[in-house]
């Protein structure tokens, strides 16, 4: 799941980076950020690596004549913890698409407000008793606000909101959850 998540990732960039002359001679706007935070899963399910560090790329794009932008993400989370010598190590990963609302109330602050449909993966594995993964669909919703300086540097910040049940060892269980995270990225 993980060289698969890497692999996308790493894909979704080299598209839209040699894509990216012909989509501002066609008078494209949109943004590439990354944002790195923390994914807050279900206690319940997912004790005791419920709490995540997360890394996403999220890519938004439209025709300025367009009232939103098409939002496409990706994020992977994970987390591991030790409990009485046997090492126990959860993940998730999240394939977003949707839109997303852009203001732009000042030249360079842009808050937005976004969601859609998600592909969600999760995964557990405890040692010496094994691993299993799921996948499912689900929603997501999200939020925040980033500055534009210097006409394509975007700074901010971002919370968010998913939910989609999957199968892990004959439990259901959410592999969405709450996201916070700050934005490092570029805008055309």
């Amino acid at each position: 799941m993980k060289k698969g998540l890497m692999v996308l990732v790493f894909s979704m960039v080299l598209v839209f980076a040699t894509s990216y002359q012909s989509w501002s001679a066609n008078d494209w706007t949109g943004n590439v950020n990354f944002t790195l935070g923390a994914k807050a899963l279900d206690e319940h399910d997912w004790e005791p690596v419920e709490d995540q560090g997360e890394f996403g790329i999220h890519v938004d794009f439209r025709r300025p004549e367009w009232p939103v932008n098409i939002a496409i993400a990706l994020l992977g989370s994970s987390g591991e913890e030790d409990i009485r010598g046997t090492d126990i190590e959860g993940s998730t990963s999240e394939l977003r698409f949707g839109v997303r609302k852009i203001w732009e109330p000042t030249r360079t602050m842009r808050p937005f407000f976004g969601g859609g449909l998600s592909l969600m993966s999760a995964e557990i594995d405890v040692e010496g008793f094994g691993s299993d993964e799921d996948s499912d669909f689900g929603v997501w919703i999200s939020g925040g606000i980033y500055w534009t300086l210097s006409n394509s540097f975007n700074l901010g910040f971002e919370l968010g909101f998913s939910q989609g049940e999957v199968d892990l060892d004959g439990y259901d269980v959410d592999a969405g959850g709450s996201h916070a995270g700050l934005i490092l990225g570029y805008h055309w």
